[in-house]
Protein backbone atom coordinates (compact mmCIF):
# COMPACT_ATOMS: atom_id res chain seq x y z
CA UNK A 1 0.00 0.00 0.00
CA UNK A 2 1.36 3.34 -0.67
CA UNK A 3 2.30 5.93 2.37
CA UNK A 4 0.19 8.07 3.42
CA UNK A 5 1.95 11.16 1.65
CA UNK A 6 2.00 9.45 -1.43
CA UNK A 7 -1.86 8.47 -0.93
CA UNK A 8 -2.17 12.01 -0.31
CA UNK A 9 -0.57 13.46 -3.49
CA UNK A 10 -2.35 11.10 -5.79
CA UNK A 11 -5.68 12.11 -4.44
CA UNK A 12 -5.45 15.97 -4.82
CA UNK A 13 -4.31 15.77 -8.43
CA UNK A 14 -7.63 13.84 -8.85
CA UNK A 15 -9.68 16.52 -10.73
CA UNK A 16 -13.18 17.97 -8.40
CA UNK A 17 -16.14 15.65 -9.34
CA UNK A 18 -19.71 17.20 -10.31
CA UNK A 19 -21.43 18.54 -7.38
CA UNK A 20 -24.21 15.54 -7.26
CA UNK A 21 -20.92 13.13 -6.86
CA UNK A 22 -19.32 15.58 -4.48
CA UNK A 23 -22.94 15.09 -2.05
CA UNK A 24 -22.48 11.46 -2.48
CA UNK A 25 -19.15 11.58 -1.25
CA UNK A 26 -19.93 13.81 1.92
CA UNK A 27 -23.07 11.25 2.32
CA UNK A 28 -21.13 8.13 2.29
CA UNK A 29 -18.38 9.88 4.61
CA UNK A 30 -21.60 10.76 6.90
CA UNK A 31 -23.52 7.76 7.16
CA UNK A 32 -20.41 5.33 7.11
CA UNK A 33 -21.22 3.38 3.41
CA UNK A 34 -18.31 1.93 1.96
CA UNK A 35 -17.99 3.52 -1.29
CA UNK A 36 -14.28 2.95 -3.94
CA UNK A 37 -11.48 4.74 -2.78
CA UNK A 38 -10.81 7.80 -5.27
CA UNK A 39 -7.45 6.47 -6.56
CA UNK A 40 -8.94 3.17 -6.96
CA UNK A 41 -12.39 3.96 -9.27
CA UNK A 42 -10.06 6.50 -11.45
CA UNK A 43 -7.62 3.00 -11.59
CA UNK A 44 -10.59 1.24 -12.96
CA UNK A 45 -12.32 4.30 -14.99
CA UNK A 46 -9.05 4.00 -17.04
CA UNK A 47 -9.35 0.85 -17.45
CA UNK A 48 -12.96 0.62 -19.03
CA UNK A 49 -12.09 3.18 -21.11
CA UNK A 50 -9.15 1.23 -22.66
CA UNK A 51 -11.34 -1.54 -22.71
CA UNK A 52 -14.36 0.73 -24.40
CA UNK A 53 -16.54 -1.08 -21.94
CA UNK A 54 -20.49 -0.63 -22.74
CA UNK A 55 -21.82 -3.26 -20.90
CA UNK A 56 -21.07 -3.20 -17.33
CA UNK A 57 -22.32 -5.25 -14.68
CA UNK A 58 -21.52 -3.96 -10.91
CA UNK A 59 -22.24 -6.35 -8.17
CA UNK A 60 -22.91 -4.24 -4.98
CA UNK A 61 -24.98 -0.79 -5.79
CA UNK A 62 -24.18 0.77 -1.91
CA UNK A 63 -25.54 4.58 -3.06
CA UNK A 64 -25.21 4.25 -6.68
CA UNK A 65 -21.75 5.85 -6.25
CA UNK A 66 -19.68 3.52 -8.79
CA UNK A 67 -22.30 3.38 -11.20
CA UNK A 68 -22.67 7.23 -11.68
CA UNK A 69 -19.18 7.99 -12.01
CA UNK A 70 -18.68 4.96 -14.64
CA UNK A 71 -21.70 6.69 -16.40
CA UNK A 72 -20.57 10.13 -16.13
CA UNK A 73 -16.77 8.59 -17.40
CA UNK A 74 -18.70 6.38 -19.90
CA UNK A 75 -21.48 8.27 -21.44
CA UNK A 76 -21.87 5.10 -24.35
CA UNK A 77 -22.37 2.73 -21.43
CA UNK A 78 -24.78 1.29 -19.62
CA UNK A 79 -24.49 -0.12 -16.18
CA UNK A 80 -26.43 -3.01 -14.60
CA UNK A 81 -26.14 -2.85 -10.50
CA UNK A 82 -26.95 -5.14 -7.94
CA UNK A 83 -28.19 -4.25 -4.34
CA UNK A 84 -29.72 -6.26 -1.87
CA UNK A 85 -29.76 -3.47 0.92
CA UNK A 86 -33.22 -1.69 1.38
CA UNK A 87 -32.40 1.42 2.53
CA UNK A 88 -29.38 1.72 0.10
CA UNK A 89 -31.27 1.10 -2.62
CA UNK A 90 -34.07 4.03 -2.15
CA UNK A 91 -30.77 6.27 -1.43
CA UNK A 92 -29.55 5.17 -4.62
CA UNK A 93 -32.45 5.76 -6.61
CA UNK A 94 -32.83 9.16 -5.57
CA UNK A 95 -29.11 9.79 -6.39
CA UNK A 96 -29.66 8.23 -9.74
CA UNK A 97 -32.98 9.78 -10.17
CA UNK A 98 -31.15 13.15 -9.79
CA UNK A 99 -28.36 12.56 -11.98
CA UNK A 100 -28.60 13.28 -16.09
CA UNK A 101 -27.37 9.33 -16.33
CA UNK A 102 -30.83 8.01 -15.35
CA UNK A 103 -31.12 6.10 -18.25
CA UNK A 104 -27.85 4.17 -18.20
CA UNK A 105 -28.60 2.65 -15.15
CA UNK A 106 -30.54 -0.75 -14.23
CA UNK A 107 -30.84 -1.57 -10.78
CA UNK A 108 -31.67 -4.95 -9.79
CA UNK A 109 -33.01 -5.41 -6.45
CA UNK A 110 -31.93 -8.45 -4.78
CA UNK A 111 -28.84 -10.84 -3.36
CA UNK A 112 -26.65 -11.33 -6.21
CA UNK A 113 -26.66 -14.50 -5.31
CA UNK A 114 -30.15 -15.37 -5.90
CA UNK A 115 -31.30 -13.64 -9.17
CA UNK A 116 -28.95 -14.87 -11.16
CA UNK A 117 -31.46 -15.90 -14.18
CA UNK A 118 -32.24 -11.98 -13.56
CA UNK A 119 -28.86 -10.80 -14.45
CA UNK A 120 -28.23 -13.31 -16.94
CA UNK A 121 -31.36 -11.74 -19.08
CA UNK A 122 -28.82 -8.55 -19.30
CA UNK A 123 -25.99 -10.43 -20.33
CA UNK A 124 -23.32 -10.41 -21.75
CA UNK A 125 -20.96 -7.96 -19.94
CA UNK A 126 -17.78 -6.26 -21.42
CA UNK A 127 -16.86 -5.81 -17.65
CA UNK A 128 -17.78 -7.01 -14.20
CA UNK A 129 -17.20 -5.04 -11.25
CA UNK A 130 -17.18 -6.85 -7.63
CA UNK A 131 -17.66 -4.90 -4.76
CA UNK A 132 -20.41 -6.29 -2.46
CA UNK A 133 -19.67 -8.76 0.71
CA UNK A 134 -16.14 -10.11 0.59
CA UNK A 135 -16.68 -12.74 2.09
CA UNK A 136 -18.63 -14.02 -1.05
CA UNK A 137 -15.78 -13.05 -3.78
CA UNK A 138 -15.19 -16.29 -5.25
CA UNK A 139 -18.78 -16.91 -5.34
CA UNK A 140 -19.65 -14.25 -7.35
CA UNK A 141 -16.61 -14.63 -9.81
CA UNK A 142 -17.65 -18.03 -10.18
CA UNK A 143 -21.34 -17.26 -11.02
CA UNK A 144 -20.91 -14.26 -13.10
CA UNK A 145 -17.95 -15.11 -14.92
CA UNK A 146 -20.29 -17.05 -17.25
CA UNK A 147 -21.91 -13.82 -17.92
CA UNK A 148 -19.10 -11.99 -19.77
CA UNK A 149 -18.39 -11.61 -23.41
CA UNK A 150 -15.10 -12.71 -24.68
CA UNK A 151 -13.09 -10.15 -24.39
CA UNK A 152 -14.55 -8.98 -21.16
CA UNK A 153 -12.74 -8.32 -17.63
CA UNK A 154 -13.80 -8.65 -14.14
CA UNK A 155 -12.85 -5.69 -11.68
CA UNK A 156 -12.71 -7.06 -7.85
CA UNK A 157 -12.21 -3.83 -5.02
CA UNK A 158 -10.85 -4.30 -1.42
CA UNK A 159 -8.71 -7.11 -2.21
CA UNK A 160 -6.04 -5.77 0.27
CA UNK A 161 -8.52 -4.47 3.31
CA UNK A 162 -6.52 -1.84 4.39
CA UNK A 163 -3.56 -4.03 4.35
CA UNK A 164 -4.91 -5.97 6.81
CA UNK A 165 -4.16 -9.10 4.42
CA UNK A 166 -0.27 -8.92 4.80
CA UNK A 167 -0.57 -8.51 8.94
CA UNK A 168 0.04 -11.82 10.82
CA UNK A 169 -1.56 -10.56 13.77
CA UNK A 170 -4.86 -9.50 13.49
CA UNK A 171 -6.97 -9.55 17.57
CA UNK A 172 -10.36 -8.92 16.22
CA UNK A 173 -11.62 -12.65 14.91
CA UNK A 174 -14.09 -11.35 13.04
CA UNK A 175 -11.85 -9.34 11.14
CA UNK A 176 -9.44 -11.81 11.40
CA UNK A 177 -11.91 -14.70 9.64
CA UNK A 178 -12.97 -11.80 6.72
CA UNK A 179 -9.19 -11.52 6.20
CA UNK A 180 -8.85 -14.81 6.10
CA UNK A 181 -11.31 -15.00 3.11
CA UNK A 182 -9.95 -12.15 1.31
CA UNK A 183 -6.71 -13.98 1.16
CA UNK A 184 -7.90 -17.18 0.47
CA UNK A 185 -9.70 -15.38 -2.59
CA UNK A 186 -6.53 -13.36 -3.62
CA UNK A 187 -4.56 -16.69 -3.48
CA UNK A 188 -7.33 -18.78 -5.81
CA UNK A 189 -7.62 -15.74 -7.86
CA UNK A 190 -3.97 -15.21 -8.89
CA UNK A 191 -3.58 -19.30 -9.29
CA UNK A 192 -7.05 -19.33 -11.67
CA UNK A 193 -6.31 -21.61 -14.72
CA UNK A 194 -7.93 -19.63 -16.65
CA UNK A 195 -7.04 -16.16 -15.66
CA UNK A 196 -4.78 -13.93 -15.83
CA UNK A 197 -4.85 -11.43 -12.51
CA UNK A 198 -2.88 -8.37 -11.73
CA UNK A 199 -3.21 -6.74 -8.21
CA UNK A 200 -2.76 -2.93 -7.94
CA UNK A 201 -2.19 -1.08 -5.00
CA UNK A 202 -4.31 1.65 -5.42
CA UNK A 203 -7.16 2.68 -2.94
CA UNK A 204 -8.09 -0.79 -1.21
CA UNK A 205 -6.46 -2.92 -3.60
CA UNK A 206 -7.70 -3.87 -7.17
CA UNK A 207 -7.24 -7.29 -9.09
CA UNK A 208 -8.08 -7.24 -12.12
CA UNK A 209 -8.42 -10.54 -14.18
CA UNK A 210 -8.70 -11.49 -18.07
CA UNK A 211 -9.45 -15.03 -19.63
CA UNK A 212 -6.14 -16.74 -20.63
CA UNK A 213 -5.35 -15.58 -23.97
CA UNK A 214 -7.24 -12.82 -24.31
CA UNK A 215 -6.05 -9.11 -25.34
CA UNK A 216 -7.05 -5.71 -22.68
Amino acid sequence: MLNEKLHSYIENLIPDRNALLAEMEGYASEHNVPIMELAGIEAMLQLLRIQGSTRILEIGTAIGYSALRIATALPEAHIVTIERDMERIQVAKEFINRSGNSTQITLLEGDALEIEKIVGGHAPFDAIFIDAAKGQYKKFFEMYANYLGSDGMIITDNVLFKGLVAEEEIDTKRIRNLVKKIDDFNHWLMNHPNYNSVILPVGDGVAISKRRGERI
